[in-house]
């Protein structure tokens, strides 16, 4: 039998490389798939991988799904580097999605450049308000974020629902659970005529850059990292837990909500029953493959952006269930935490402690044994 042991000092190179690793074995586990499918592994892998990119417009797209997983993830990367685990971006990116969208159906007819721009900020607010609701609840009854921030996601999805059967229904939509469509002013502009991508790819850039030199360059980024890192440290130094908290959910939170505004302010254009694939859950994802760096979240944001359109070419051409980029995303995350284990651990034999060796019969014999009668050069010694 063997147990993992703890490396005294983790591989730095091997750290780096385990993302490239994770996607390599993603690639042979679903050459087996798709063999299992029916499908011939070399064309199905152009079809997912290499046909979506091979116009302006798949580029574009690859863009657009982009956005909300960099604005997503960049925000939950920040909270994991200290220990601080929001699961629930999604539902963050839902109230910051209705948010904007109250802003866009308030001033609907309002031709005015400052209505964007305001729809941007209510979305962010939407956001961090749902997000305070898990830190509020960690800093004052210690409750875990984890369940709480996962738990609120639904109920967003249902307060979303909710309104756009109700009250925030378009009353000329034939009933459709649908709000109205947003006027010109309260849409993102297009970065280029043809193509969806829009302006928030600008927005999720320069989220990158803020935490990147917020994380480098900052005191309360490197206290994060020191918590994440060195809890019993942390904690000597002096460095609050609860600060780390709300930071961290303040962060992810408003990112989060301004994903939301460039979702229903961009390709939607109105507010609909749902307003995101599960990004939020992506994002979880991205975080952890971009190796809690924004640079990285970057990277792993646009290969998830990937395998969401590789997703859905393969169900045009080839027939596949949707269920198949499900499929590889879990399948990357599962690879990429198979080489954290091994990163961080290793395996090392158990040692069976030998029992106490017997003593022989020849020797308990000898032990035993009386004391043997004088020689007479010994006695005429004594004598004398």
């Amino acid at each position: 039998m063997s147990r993992l042991e703890a490396r005294p000092e983790p591989s730095r190179a091997m750290m780096l490389a385990s993302p490239l690793i994770a996607a390599a074995a993603m690639l042979v586990s679903g050459s087996l798939l798709f063999l299992f499918l029916g499908q011939e592994p070399l064309h199905a892998f152009y079809v997912y991988f290499i046909a979506p990119l091979g116009s302006a417009y798949g580029i574009g797209e690859l863009l657009l799904k982009a956005t909300p997983l960099i604005l997503c993830g960049v925000g939950l990367a920040i909270g994991f580097r200290a220990n601080v685990h929001n699961i629930g971006a999604d539902g963050q990116l839902t109230m910051g999605a209705v948010a904007a969208g109250a802003v866009a159906l308030y001033f609907d007819g309002v031709e005015a450049p400052w209505v964007l721009p305001l729809m941007i900020v209510a979305g962010a607010l939407g956001g961090l308000a749902w997000a305070a609701l898990p830190a509020l609840l960690r800093t004052r009854f210690n409750t875990s974020e984890i369940l709480v921030s996962l738990m609120l996601v639904y109920v967003a999805y249902l307060f979303l629902g909710y309104l756009v059967h109700g009250p925030l229904r378009d009353p000329a939509g034939f009933n459709f659970p649908q709000s109205k469509m947003f006027g010109e002013a309260a849409t993102l502009p297009l970065l280029m005529e043809g193509l969806r991508v829009n302006a928030a790819f600008i927005l999720s850039l320069v989220a990158v850059a803020g935490a990147w030199f917020f994380c480098r360059h900052t005191f309360a980024g490197y206290r994060m990292q020191v918590s994440g890192m060195a809890p019993a440290a942390a904690l000597y130094a002096g460095f609050s837990e609860p600060k780390n908290v709300w930071l961290a959910f303040m962060a992810s939170g408003a990112l989060a909500g301004v994903a939301g505004v460039g979702e229903v302010a961009g390709p939607l254009g109105q507010l609909q029953p749902s307003v995101s694939p599960g990004y939020g859950f992506a994002a979880i994802i991205v975080a952890y493959v971009g190796r809690l760096h924004p640079l990285g979240v970057l990277l792993a944001s646009l290969l998830m952006s990937l395998l969401y359109i590789g997703g859905e070419s393969a169900q045009i051409e080839l027939q596949l269930p949707s269920a198949i980029t499900g499929l590889f995303q879990g399948l990357l995350l599962f690879y990429l935490l198979a080489a954290d284990l091994f990163i961080h651990y290793r395996f090392k034999p158990r040692t069976r402690v030998a029992p106490a060796a017997s003593a022989t019969p020849a020797a308990s014999t000898q032990q035993s044994a009386p004391a043997s009668a004088p020689t007479a050069t010994e006695t005429i010694q004594h004598e004398s």
